[in-house]
């Protein structure tokens, strides 16, 4: 399978050096072109305001959006999972391809002091999971067929809608392979 990393911003390496671990090829996405012929689609943590300006001057956003809207299977984690949303909690100009039907709210355990790790159990997973949310945010509300598959203090962290998976912290950065195999055997 080739997966495609959205490499504009954040820690895409770390999204490509996961996916090859698990036997996969990998490729860095910047342009329209490097789209094409790829199975499946990681958008990475990072800061979602970037990686949506960027995505908007390289003409990604409507490319980016159509593709997922086919069908193509596409993970998005922390940023991600935002630029991947419907809106925002607050009120923002924040540019989203609207295509996970949640809203999400940033920043949303607190500033980049705040950030932590934790054990979170997740749907599908036969032990709990080691979670790094760094300036995370958490889905404040979730359409009726949006799959909640984990949850932090009762706020979803992470969730499956169709072909997308997203969660809010940062499964790339440890060494725990689970998440991206969920994500990859169901691509």
């Amino acid at each position: 399978m080739l997966v495609g990393v959205l490499a504009l911003q954040g820690d895409f390496r770390e999204h490509v050096a996961m996916v090859r671990s698990l036997g996969h090829e990998a490729t860095e996405v910047r342009t329209v072109d490097e789209l094409d012929g790829i199975d499946a689609l990681i958008l990475p943590g990072g800061e979602s305001t970037t990686i949506g300006m960027l995505a908007e001057r390289y003409d990604l956003v409507e490319p980016l959006r159509g593709a997922i809207r086919a069908g193509l299977p596409t993970l998005g984690t922390c940023a991600g999972m935002i630029f991947l949303g419907s809106s925002t909690a607050a009120d923002s100009d924040q540019i989203q391809l609207g295509v996970l039907d949640v809203v999400v709210e940033r920043n949303a355990f607190g500033r980049q002091v705040d950030s932590f790790e934790e054990h979170i159990e997740i749907a599908g997973l036969d032990e709990p999971m080691e979670a790094v949310f760094i300036r995370a945010p958490w889905i404040k509300k979730a359409a009726n067929d949006v799959e909640i598959l984990a949850e932090w203090n009762g706020h979803p962290v992470m969730v499956r809608q169709g072909n997308i998976i997203a969660t809010a912290f940062h499964p790339e950065l440890t060494t725990d392979t689970r998440v991206h195999r969920m994500f990859l055997e169901g691509a």
